[in-house]
């Protein structure tokens, strides 16, 4: 690989990484390179982004690149955060701002139960947004936080109130799962429990 599909893929790797970095001593293993080589290339990268007025940059935390906005930008990323509406939501992000709506309060490890993946990149990001807030402790061990909707969250959803949820068992169509259900043990040569 020459140097700039070294960089290219540097790139990808830091930006992959997330919030959690990585280090050149792993980027150097992956890419089969010297440390020293990831680190004279990092900070080409770090020279010609300043050069090209990019909006992000590469910073070193805790021994690992992270990839950051840049500190001068930080008013128009918060105006952004505050506007919901101009941000559509994520699949992932719509599961969890459910899962809160139709289980409030609740603690992150909950939802993460229900979810099966880990959701706290999420919940930073939705009460960003001001869709989900704190709204207590626990009485468990380590008193997490509970977590519950907002009055921008009724407004994101146009409701008034959360009872304007539609009711679980109507969002999903359990008589069609269920003959869906039958139809396919039924093709398997199956009988199905009932």
């Amino acid at each position: 690989m020459d140097k700039a599909e070294l960089q290219a893929v540097m790139e990808g790797m830091i930006f992959a990484a997330g919030e959690e970095g990585i280090s050149a001593k792993e980027l150097a293993a992956l890419l089969a390179i010297d440390k020293q080589e990831v680190e004279n290339l990092i900070q080409e990268m770090q020279i010609k982004w300043k050069e090209q007025k990019r909006g992000i940059q590469i910073v070193k935390v805790a021994q690992h690149y992270v990839m950051t906005t840049l500190p001068e930008h930080v008013p128009y990323l918060e105006k952004m955060a505050q506007v919901p509406k101009r941000t559509k939501l994520s699949r992932a992000s719509l599961e969890v701002l459910a899962i809160i709506a139709y289980c409030q309060p609740i603690t992150r490890m909950e939802i993460e139960e229900i979810r099966g993946v880990k959701s706290d990149h999420i919940l930073q990001s939705l009460s960003r947004k001001g869709l989900v807030r704190d709204v207590g402790r626990a009485e468990a061990a380590g008193r997490p936080i509970l977590y519950g909707t907002t009055k921008q969250f009724l407004h994101y959803f146009g409701l008034n109130h959360l009872d304007e949820l539609p009711s679980p068992h109507n969002i999903f169509n359990w008589q069609e799962w269920e003959q869906e259900k039958q139809d396919l043990f039924q093709r398997l040569g199956l009988k199905a429990e009932k």
